[in-house]
């Protein structure tokens, strides 16, 4: 069976998380991704190792099913092989510093000069502008697009979300501009640009606080559990921030994810008020409507959390899905590594890697019927240089060990 992204090659000249978290989506999808690494390669091979002289989790958990190639694009040697690989590539997706791509001798007009049917994407921290010289990491990105001022409790400081929003929600970003350049480029014939900005991605995951800003100037946000709000929009804690209420509420024994988090919609709260052992509520005029529970959503939950707090979360879960009730369990990263029903679904896989041994990642999110995906191990590195400059560049034999002792590979 063919995969979706069958026959286009992709030019990786991605580093860390960003890129890398999109050139193996596209991967994923079935495009042939040449992973192109200066001869010291990746810096994430080395960082956070916890197994000596093995390429780290933090590289082969973002490169599987991707090739590697060593070079060095600063050799005039290197820059000609860069050209070739450039001219049999329908994608290159790179995420070096703003101008580095360009100092190389690559700009984008120099790059279409080469392959007019080329995509070629670019992620960065910035748009253009006052920040676009800016170093930008993950946290950057979360503090500068509207994550941070909002995330925490009223009470506390700025918090980062665990989840890599800046990197990988950048990388998603990337992939969708990518997909959709190529479809055009079926009507055009022509490659174009794709610039995503990590701060942009993040503010795009940030919207619902960007429109709540623009409610402030009719009043306080009612649905939020805060007692006093300025002209800015609070950190509103484990509020949903949505239209129907919800909250993290303790389970029995206590421990750090002994939580789970309850949405309590209007048809849910008779219910509700059952299974928490005061019926009584569901027809008292203080209690029985969204509006009459609003201006007490702390009381509410901390009369539903009198009830969990008596129960392991799996049971809390089991009675409130038995009434349709929306929650979910705080699943910790052990939880979710030894999950069953991640791992059929094929989100927690498996992978055997010639060094390291098995080691475990996450699967393909995107499930197309037509396009099934079988985790491959990363790359070693410069494992496929000689395949690729010799069996698809048609380099000699012979001027590999030179291209070795001169450093272009």
């Amino acid at each position: 069976m063919t995969k979706a992204l069958e026959g286009i090659r992709v030019l990786d000249m991605t580093h860390v998380q960003s890129g890398p978290s999109a050139t193996q989506l596209l991967a994923w999808l079935g495009a042939d991704v040449v992973k192109v690494e200066a001869p010291g390669g990746d810096i994430t091979r080395g960082q956070l190792r916890d197994v000596p002289d093995v390429d780290s989790l933090y590289f082969t958990m973002l490169n599987c099913n991707k090739r590697s190639v060593t070079l060095n694009t600063k050799t005039e040697r290197g820059k000609e092989i860069l050209t070739a690989l450039i001219e049999r590539s329908d994608v290159l997706v790179e995420n070096f510093a703003p101008g580095a791509v360009d100092r190389m001798g690559f700009t984008w007009e120099r790059i279409r000069q080469v392959n007019p049917r080329i995509v070629y994407a670019s992620i960065k921290g910035f748009g253009e502008g006052p920040y676009t010289g800016f170093k930008a990491y993950e946290v950057v990105a979360q503090a500068m697009g509207g994550s941070m001022a909002t995330t925490g409790f009223q009470d506390g400081p700025p918090m980062a979300t665990g989840a890599q929003i800046g990197d990988s929600g950048t990388g998603v970003h990337a992939v969708a501009g990518i997909l959709a350049a190529l479809f055009q480029r079926e009507r055009t014939g022509r490659g174009q640009r794709v610039n995503v900005a990590m701060q942009h991605a993040v503010l795009n995951l940030c919207r619902v606080k960007l429109r709540d800003q623009q409610r402030l100037a009719h009043g306080p946000l009612a649905e939020y559990p805060n007692d006093d709000f300025t002209d800015e929009v609070p950190r509103s804690g484990n509020a949903s921030g949505g239209g129907q209420p919800g909250w993290a509420v303790r389970c029995a024994p206590g421990g750090p994810n002994d939580y789970v988090y309850v949405i309590v919609q209007p048809v849910g709260w008779p219910p509700l008020t059952a299974l928490i052992g005061r019926p009584e509520l569901a027809a008292d005029p203080e209690w029985a409507t969204p509006e009459a529970r609003l201006p007490k959503l702390a009381k509410m939950f901390q009369l539903i959390e009198e009830w969990t707090s008596t129960l392991p979360k799996w049971e809390v879960l089991e009675r409130l899905n038995s009434h349709n009730i929306p929650c979910g369990p705080i699943l910790s990263t052990r939880e979710i590594i030894e999950d069953a029903s991640l791992a059929a679904n094929e989100m927690i896989v498996e992978v055997d890697h010639p060094e390291r041994g098995t080691f475990t990642t996450v699967g393909n999110p995107l499930k197309l019927s037509d396009s099934p995906v079988d985790i491959t191990t990363p790359p070693l590195l410069g494992q496929h240089t000689e395949e690729i400059l010799i069996g698809e560049l048609g380099l000699g034999h012979e001027e590999l060990p030179l291209l070795k002792t001169q450093g272009v590979i």
